[in-house]
């Protein structure tokens, strides 16, 4: 929708007009009103719930992605507020939180953040202020992953020689799930992205791992280490499972008000009245189609790729709490974990999720049902919204261009623990010291 306001104390003659719009792919962000005070303009801005979740039994919202254009406020700094933020999915994760800010929406490189972005937890308002230097101007939770350009990373992989591109089923809104298969090897490694359509960042992931995998910046030629693992492994990678809460501008569900990332199996006892049935192709298609074609291929590796509001780190969030959960899987985790690092330190190891107490995992979430049900090194990667403390930059932050280099750099980790993924043998025992399970903890001041 698009809203339009003067400034609401009209014995100002020189306030300039406030237009907001988040009619968009991917748009959210609602006019409230607009203030002039002492000569400031407050911009208030409304997030728009997502659908309702049934099985959560709530409206998830805390992605927002909206342009202001300012008649009359050249060069004047506009506060922007928004009002609802202190009932956001994870409110406490606004702290430490910043906003970016482009003119160029398309282009991943031209976001930067706003570094004075603050969060009172006693009004629930998230603000900031931006000087106006063009009538138009786009804030962003995160740069957004367009459908256009998932397309455009979809065409430029059907043009190479090296891979095949399938539709495994369509969504509730008729869009297409796409499946990039490459690689020869004997082992599948599935990696899938953006179940939860407002974090943008894990397609700007797939786009770096397809990039590098297929060579699609360097007219199909690849590194020493792809074709390497090429014939270590069959791949099979969905950039985007849910393009349609993304063009809906949602932040965890589809179009139908489903967490994708709860779907993988039904909960509560059959015949009873909490009794929820999923995957279902009437509410979550997209991992009804997925998991599918994951018992035709089996799975030896997996990674459900994300990212996480609150902690400000790439981290793994593993299958601790699966009862198959053992030496082995443990020694696949932390192998797998000191070998990214070593590739990449924006990964790191020591902060993460609280892991779940044995025997104690919701098998209704992806990684964790993915790991019982081909006995597989599983995890879920997740990547920040806020700056990335491991390497911090207050400008950049965490953005774009390093999510795709993270996704680059899983290769590297990928290699690393092939020869171990299905091994009956204790290898556990002759591995290095450095790639030790660390048990994660989510405290980090």
């Amino acid at each position: 929708t698009a809203s339009f306001s003067a400034l609401s104390d009209m014995n100002f003659v020189d306030a300039p007009e406030v237009a907001v719009s988040d009619a968009f792919d991917g748009g959210n962000g609602e006019l409230v009103k607009t203030e002039f005070n002492g000569g400031q303009a407050t911009v208030n801005i409304r997030i728009r719930p997502d659908i309702y979740t049934e099985l959560e039994k709530k409206h998830h919202f805390q992605h927002f992605f909206f342009r202001s254009s300012v008649k009359g406020g050249e060069g004047r700094s506009v506060k922007y507020a928004i009002v609802n933020a202190g009932e956001a999915s994870y409110a406490k994760a606004w702290k430490d939180s910043t906003t970016f800010v482009s003119t160029k929406p398309s282009d991943p490189q031209s976001w930067t953040r706003i570094v004075d972005t603050q969060y009172d937890a006693s009004t629930g308002h998230l603000t900031w202020t931006h000087k106006h230097k063009a009538s138009g101007v786009y804030f962003a939770y995160f740069p957004p992953y367009s459908y256009e350009r998932h397309l455009a990373i979809i065409s430029r992989c059907e043009a190479s020689k090296d891979c095949t591109v399938e539709s495994l089923g369509k969504t509730l809104d008729g869009r297409e799930i796409e499946c990039i298969t490459l690689g020869s090897g004997p082992s599948n490694c599935w990696v899938i992205h953006r179940q939860h359509p407002g974090e943008n960042m894990s397609e700007f992931y797939a786009e770096g791992l397809l990039t590098r995998l297929l060579g699609l910046d360097s007219g199909g030629s690849v590194d020493g280490m792809v074709s390497k693992i090429r014939k270590m492994y069959t791949f099979y990678i969905v950039p985007s499972m849910n393009p349609d809460g993304a063009a809906r501008g949602h932040l965890r569900t589809n179009a139908c008000g489903a967490n994708l990332n709860r779907e993988w199996a039904p909960t509560g006892e059959k015949g009873s009245d909490d009794y929820y049935e999923a995957p279902s192709l009437e509410r979550s298609p997209e991992v009804y189609h997925v998991l599918k074609k994951m018992d035709e291929t089996g799975v030896d590796a997996f990674l459900d790729v994300h990212g996480d509001e609150a902690l400000p780190f790439n981290f793994l969030a593993g299958s601790e709490g699966c009862t198959n959960w053992g030496p082995r899987l443990k020694a696949l985790h932390g192998a797998f974990l000191a070998s990214y690092e070593r590739a990449n330190s924006d990964m790191q190891r020591k902060i993460s999720y609280e892991p779940d107490e044995p025997n104690h995992a919701l098998t209704n979430i992806c990684s964790n049902q993915i790991a019982l049900r081909f006995d597989c090194f599983s995890a879920t990667l997740e990547q920040p919204f806020k700056d990335c403390l491991t390497n911090p930059d207050p400008t950049k932050g965490w953005n774009p261009a390093r999510a795709s280099m993270l996704g680059k750099s899983v290769i590297d980790a990928l290699a690393y623990i092939h020869p171990y993924l299905r091994d009956e043998s204790e290898f556990w025992t002759a591995l290095p010291s450095e790639d030790k399970y660390v048990r994660p903890t989510n405290k980090y001041n």
